[in-house]
């Protein structure tokens, strides 16, 4: 009965603080500019196109690969550039994959092309692979979070373009989270796929940028460096809010997710649901034991999300969408009171954590922090020493003016 009692008021106290939190805007307000005017680098051609005339060309590329209505691959095709081959990443090349599935080698029925996956049987180009390329081009959106794995793609191509003296062109694209910086920085320990380099979750660089940065930090294999050049965008900087002309993956399908996903993609490695499954992807988080939830969602089998977490059962939870309405008071830092609140009414019914939290927060020092009870401030402070330092490493090597 105590047991009981104890359990309704630590919900009520959930509950509170959640409502507090859509209620009232707790981050400090950012001022963003316009993002009408921006070009992206895939759009100049003539910046790159001379450098592929004549060269036998391979692309990296997904569904985000575009230049207005046409994929870059069909542009290029329609200038005359002798494509070879192409690479996908993580949830495939003109599709959209469910996350983590292994993408095979495939055709592309469009061009007839030779699809070569970077996110089945490998994640790095072989020596077979990039036989007779001159030059490999890399156009791909990311969204500027450490554990979404296109810079570990990026990474892994620089690489094996660096080990056989193959020039790359990274075709630059706004970083939707690239006006703030954010998270503990990469315990080396904990170095995967879904983190290869010290930086934090939200590392606030361009992908052309961040590719500079891997290049001359010495973080490719035995410090080998890429013969890489950027084509920079125009008329960006990192006080602009940039909205995604295409979804960046299945699960990401608005500028509400993406906003989002820094702070819930921590809950992929715990009991809770993030939504896969439903319409609103990253936008909700719940369990079907939260009883004290006030929105109700039932994951279920769909394109991008075949087998969800607790498919077709139903789930209680948050509803997270109007946390991001207000754009000029945008979401600047990683909430951790959602995962704190969700653990202390949860965390006695099952494991809350599993193997994968770790390697998305990047240490194992966060997980025991929240069983200890510690709050948001005390534990975002053992972060703060690291932060300064990456972000003298970081001032470096940006492109375009900067948010602070």
């Amino acid at each position: 009965m105590i047991r009981s009692i104890i359990k309704i008021l630590i919900g009520i106290s959930v509950l509170l603080s959640f409502t507090a939190f859509l209620q009232v805007q707790t981050f400090k307000e950012i001022k963003l500019k316009s993002l009408d005017d921006i070009v992206v680098g895939a759009q100049q051609t003539h910046l790159y196109l001379p450098l592929l005339k004549g060269k036998k060309v391979a692309v990296v590329a997904n569904n985000t690969s575009f230049i207005n209505n046409t994929h870059l691959v069909d542009s290029l095709l329609n200038s005359g550039i002798n494509i070879i081959k192409v690479f996908c990443p993580e949830h495939g090349f003109r599709s959209n994959e469910d996350a983590g599935k292994k993408i095979r080698n495939t055709k592309d029925p469009v061009s007839g092309l030779r699809i070569i996956s970077l996110y089945g049987k490998k994640h790095k180009p072989t020596r077979k692979d990039l036989r007779k390329t001159d030059i490999v081009i890399f156009d791909i959106q990311d969204v500027g979070v450490r554990f979404y794995t296109y810079i570990s793609t990026m990474t892994y191509v620089m690489e094996a373009c660096a080990e056989r003296n193959i020039p790359m062109i990274i075709l630059d694209r706004p970083n939707p989270n690239g006006f703030y910086v954010d998270g503990p920085l990469l315990d080396e320990k904990f170095r995967s796929f879904v983190g290869l380099h010290p930086v934090p979750i939200v590392y606030g660089m361009t992908i052309g940028e961040y590719a500079i940065m891997v290049n001359n930090e010495g973080w490719l294999k035995n410090n080998i460096k890429c013969d890489l050049k950027v084509i920079k965008l125009s008329n960006y900087d990192h006080n602009k809010l940039y909205q995604l002309p295409v979804t960046p993956s299945p699960n990401l399908p608005n500028m509400f997710s993406v906003y989002l996903y820094p702070s819930l993609a921590l809950f992929e490695g715990t009991i809770i649901s993030v939504g896969r499954g439903t319409d609103q992807p990253f936008q909700v988080i719940g369990h079907p034991d939260y009883l004290i939830g006030s929105y109700l969602f039932k994951p279920g089998s769909r394109s991008g999300a075949t087998c969800p977490k607790y498919c077709d059962i139903e789930c209680y939870g948050v509803n997270l969408r109007e946390y991001t309405i207000d754009y000029t008071k945008n979401l600047n830092q990683i909430n951790l009171q959602w995962l704190i609140d969700m653990y202390e009414y949860l965390s006695d019914k099952e494991e809350f954590f599993n193997n994968y939290f770790n390697l998305l927060v990047g240490n194992s020092e966060l997980i025991e922090q929240i069983k200890q009870g510690k709050n948001q401030q005390e534990i975002r402070l053992t972060w703060q020493e690291d932060l300064d330092q990456y972000k003298k490493i970081r001032k470096k090597y940006l492109l375009y003016p900067d948010f602070e």
